[in-house]
């Protein structure tokens, strides 16, 4: 079976709140002996639906971004490469080490961190109208995002919801970073302008229309 790595860096780019990569702080310090985990790629996806697997690679050699290590894991769905084989490498395809990295901290807080989300945001991923609430306990934000295209059957069926980390979101826009854990935006609510496409807080909001 052929293989290849499979480009961390980009997986960050196209998911920057979900896919976590190494600082280059973190990067600027590895030497050899330490170990980095690589995503190994099949050529095509297996009989049981796996494509790929994250494995660790002891680092032997470093030349700036090249790297050669050994693979120090067996496969459990590949079936190459092998325990052992000696791994080419840039830095670009390491997706983890075992350094501290301060930044993973805030990667944990887009995971961890939950907010409720109509299914027809997920559907057209984009998001018009934003409400919060209460948050429910330390997990919660309390934020609820519609793609303000909902009609009231869809928006009253509890199943057109879920449950989702604030980082699927932030994948989508970025800009609510400014609001989505200040203690000044509980009980507010926000509509994107249709001309600039900037969110801005609806005053005198009809929170009565939720009880």
């Amino acid at each position: 079976m052929t293989w290849k790595l499979d480009n961390a860096f980009e997986l960050h780019k196209e998911s920057p709140y979900t896919f976590y990569l190494p600082s280059d702080q973190v990067i600027s310090q590895l030497k050899v002996g330490d170990l980095v985990k690589l995503i190994f790629m099949a050529a095509e996806t297996l009989d049981n639906g796996c494509r790929a697997e994250r494995m660790w690679v002891d680092i032997l050699e470093r030349n700036e971004t090249d790297f050669r290590g050994k693979l120090v894991n067996q496969p459990y769905y590949l079936s190459s490469p092998q325990h052992g084989d000696l791994i080419d490498f840039k830095s670009e395809h390491i997706c983890s080490t075992q350094l501290d990295d301060p930044y993973s901290k805030d990667m944990d807080y887009y995971f961890d961190k939950k907010i409720t989300v109509s299914n027809d945001v997920l559907s057209r991923n984009e998001f018009n109208f934003m409400l919060r609430f209460d948050p429910d306990d330390e997990h919660d934000l309390g934020w609820v995002f519609f793609s303000g295209y909902e009609d009231d059957e869809f928006t009253a069926d509890s199943k057109n919801y879920q449950v989702i980390s604030v980082g699927k979101m932030l994948n989508i826009d970025d800009s609510i970073l400014e609001f989505i854990d200040n203690s000044e935006t509980i009980h507010c609510a926000y509509e994107r302008n249709k001309d600039t496409g900037n969110l801005a807080k609806i005053e005198n909001y009809d929170w009565s229309i939720h009880d």
